[in-house]
């Protein structure tokens, strides 16, 4: 038996990156999945390669910072598979760059609603579904920036992706006692679009794997390897928990 066999899931910003990764293991561990992103051609390569590795998903297009929209992926996995009991809210942007006085409100607001809202407004629909079936795991993709430490030019991201800590511990301690295990993941520097998109150049991409003590990033599927723990029986004592899926990158000072 697998993992997360009988198990029903959903990722959200799964067209690429982490979330990308993360829903194709979770088909080989024995959930179906429902992937949901923006990008409705991106996720259905991402069915189309799980299928033929003998998994089931669907893909559901839309935007997370809607209220429908986060209600219909919680009616499209119990319509379609029976209910939830897993859901990995992975959806995030970089925001703003630059020096925080110069950000406008409405790039700020941007950023809030796509990392924090947007989570929230999952676990609004996400929860009640898995308390129907006995308890569930929800996880959130956070960060370590902002937590352990801090970057110039980065407060929206921060402050933003931070947020969800607060959201997990408070989630956590709110529905235990019905079997509902809510953590976050704060992964380091992975190779994945929004990396890519903050460091443009070779110098940036070496400045910051020099940060690491492995010397080199994460690679998407070793992200997904600790999200699959979190999703899974294996972690049925964890909940509330802020977990550094970093490289070393908060205690390096080498």
């Amino acid at each position: 038996m697998t993992a997360l066999t009988n198990k029903v899931a959903i990722v959200a910003g799964a067209s690429s990156g982490i979330g990308y990764a993360t829903a194709k293991l979770f088909a080989r561990e024995g959930a179906k999945v429902v992937v949901g992103a923006r990008r409705h051609a991106k996720l259905n390569a991402l069915v189309a390669e799980i299928a033929a590795a003998g998994g089931e998903a669907v893909a559901l297009a839309g935007d997370v910072t809607e209220e429908d929209y986060a209600k219909a992926l919680v009616d499209t996995a119990t319509e379609r598979f029976g209910g939830l009991d897993v859901a990995f809210n992975n959806v995030g942007i970089l925001g703003p760059m630059g020096s925080t006085t110069e950000v406008s409100l409405s790039d700020w607001r941007n950023a809030v609603d796509t990392n924090l809202t947007s989570a929230f407004l999952g676990a609004k629909y996400q929860v009640p579904a898995m308390v129907a079936r006995g308890g569930g795991s929800l996880i959130f993709t956070s960060t370590f920036v902002g937590h352990t430490v801090g970057f110039p030019g980065l407060a929206t991201y921060a402050a933003s992706k931070s947020g969800l800590i607060g959201l997990t511990q408070a989630l956590a301690v709110e529905f235990g006692q019905q079997g509902v295990r809510v953590n976050a993941i704060l992964p380091g520097g992975t190779d994945t679009e929004m990396y890519r998109e903050m460091n443009t150049t070779q110098e940036a991409r070496d400045f910051i794997v020099s940060l690491y003590p492995f010397r080199r990033i994460a690679s998407p599927e070793e992200i997904a390897n600790s999200v699959l723990y979190l999703a899974s029986d294996a972690s049925s004592f964890t909940t509330g928990s802020a977990l550094q899926v970093e490289g070393g990158v908060s205690i390096n000072r080498t």
